[in-house]
C-alpha cells in the first residue's frame, strides 16, 4: 500500500456557544483537513485546528508545511514502514507540530484499514470506552453558571471551568458554579497561563479552604515558567496538570523529573501526532504520572485519533476531548460516537471514517 496523493481541504462548524479562554476567543472551528490515499485506494483522514496562541500555527502555515515540506517526501513511500514514515516526518521541519499530526493521524488510519483493525486495537486496547469533560467558556459569573447548569443537564458530569482573564473573580465564578451544579460532578480548573506563580498559591487555597475539592488545576502559570508551576505545585493540595509546558517527551520528561506538575496533559497537535503521544504516555507509566487526553478545538476526525490513543494507554486516566460536543453539527461520518459524555469508538477499520461532508479544496 503506497501513498500516492496528498490532498487539503478546509473545514468550517459553528459553535453552539463561542469558546472563550483567557488566550482567545472562537466562534466556529475553522479547520484544515488532509487526505492520504494509495494505489489501492484507500484513504486516510488527518485534521489540525489552527491554534496560534498555542502552537503557533494558522491554516496557511499548516498548509504549507504539509504542501511544500511533508507530502513530497511521503510519495511513493509504503505505508508499511510506519516507524520510517514517522522520521521522514518529523525531520522534514523544526517545530510546525499540528502539521505534523495532521498528516500522521492520516497515516495511523490507513495503518488500520491495510491491517482491517480499529487503531485503538492496534495501540494497545486497554479501554472501551471514556468519559469525557465539557469546557465551560470564561464569561461573566450568571452566564458562566447558566452554562454549568446546561452541561450538566445534558449529562455531563465532569466540567473544565476556563478562567485566569480576571483574577478577582476567578474564585468567585469557580464557588457559584460548585453551588449550583449537582452535588457528584466534577470541577476541574484551566487557567491557560493565566495567573502568576503567587497568585496561583494564593486562589488555589482559597478554593480549598473553600471546599471546592477540584480535580486538578491546569497550566496556572506561563508555559515557560516550569519553576514557577514547581512552586505552586509545591505549595497547594489540589494537583497540577502541565498543559502548554508539555509539547515533547523531552518536556514531559523535566516536567516529571523537576516535580513541576502532578500530571501531564498530553494534545496531539502538541506532539506532532500520535507516535510522540504514545511515547509520552510510556515515560509517564514508567514513573507512575497520571496523564489527560486533551485536544484543541478539533472535531471528529482529530477528537477520533485521540480517543484512540486514550483508549489504548490505561495511564492516561482523564478524559478533556469536547471538540465535537462544543459544535452545532458533525459532518463526518463514521469515527468516534459521543453520547452526551461518553465516548465510544466505531469498530471500523483505522478511525472507522467513511466520509466527511462539506469539505472545501484548499488552495495555497
Amino acid at each position: 500500500m503506497k501513498i500516492t496523493a496528498v490532498r487539503l481541504y478546509t473545514m468550517n462548524i459553528p459553535l453552539i456557544t463561542p469558546f472563550k479562554t483567557a488566550l482567545r476567543t472562537v466562534n466556529a472551528i475553522e479547520n484544515l483537513v488532509v487526505e492520504v490515499e494509495t494505489d489501492e485506494g484507500a484513504v486516510g483522514y488527518g485534521e489540525a485546528p489552527p491554534t496560534a496562541v498555542i502552537t503557533g500555527d494558522t491554516i496557511p502555515s499548516i498548509a504549507g508545511a504539509i504542501q511544500y515540506f511533508i507530502a513530497p517526501k511521503l510519495i511513493g513511500r509504503t505505508v508499511d514502514c510506519f516507524d520510517e514514515l514517522h522520521d521522514v516526518i518529523e525531520s522534514s521541519m523544526v517545530h510546525n507540530t499540528s502539521a505534523k499530526a495532521a498528516v500522521e493521524i492520516a497515516l495511523y488510519d490507513l495503518v488500520g484499514k491495510r491491517w482491517n483493525v480499529p487503531l485503538y486495537k492496534l495501540l494497545g486496547g486497554a479501554k472501551q470506552r471514556l468519559e469525557t469533560d465539557i469546557t465551560i467558556s470564561v464569561n461573566p459569573v450568571e452566564e458562566m453558571v447558566r452554562d454549568a447548569v446546561t452541561a450538566a443537564q445534558r449529562g455531563f458530569r465532569i466540567l473544565k471551568v476556563k478562567v485566569g482573564n480576571d483574577v478577582a473573580l476567578d474564585v468567585e465564578r469557580l464557588t457559584a458554579i460548585k453551588a449550583a451544579i449537582p452535588a457528584d460532578s466534577v470541577i476541574r480548573v484551566d487557567a491557560n497561563q493565566g495567573w502568576t506563580p503567587r497568585q496561583a498559591v494564593r486562589i488555589i487555597k482559597t478554593l480549598e479552604d473553600a471546599g471546592l475539592d477540584a480535580d486538578l488545576v491546569e497550566q496556572p502559570v506561563k508555559a515557560h515558567d516550569i519553576e514557577g508551576m514547581r512552586y505552586v505545585t509545591a505549595n497547594v493540595d489540589t494537583p497540577i496538570l502541565a498543559d502548554e509546558s508539555v509539547f515533547s517527551a523531552s518536556d514531559a520528561i523535566e516536567i516529571i523529573r523537576t516535580h513541576a506538575a502532578d500530571l501531564v496533559n498530553i494534545k496531539l497537535m502538541k506532539t506532532g501526532g500520535l507516535y510522540g503521544a504514545m511515547s509520552i504516555a510510556s515515560i509517564a507509566k514508567a514513573c507512575g504520572v497520571e496523564c489527560m487526553m486533551g485536544c484543541m478545538l478539533e472535531g471528529n476526525v482529530a477528537v477520533t485519533a485521540a480517543a484512540h490513543a486514550a483508549l489504548a494507554r490505561g495511564i492516561i486516566t482523564r478524559i478533556d476531548l469536547d471538540g465535537p460536543a462544543l459544535c452545532k453539527s458533525n459532518p463526518v461520518h463514521g469515527g468516534a460516537q459521543f453520547t452526551d459524555s461518553i465516548i465510544t469508538p466505531a469498530e471500523g477499520p483505522g478511525l472507522g471514517i467513511t466520509g466527511i461532508d462539506g469539505l472545501i479544496p484548499l488552495e495555497i
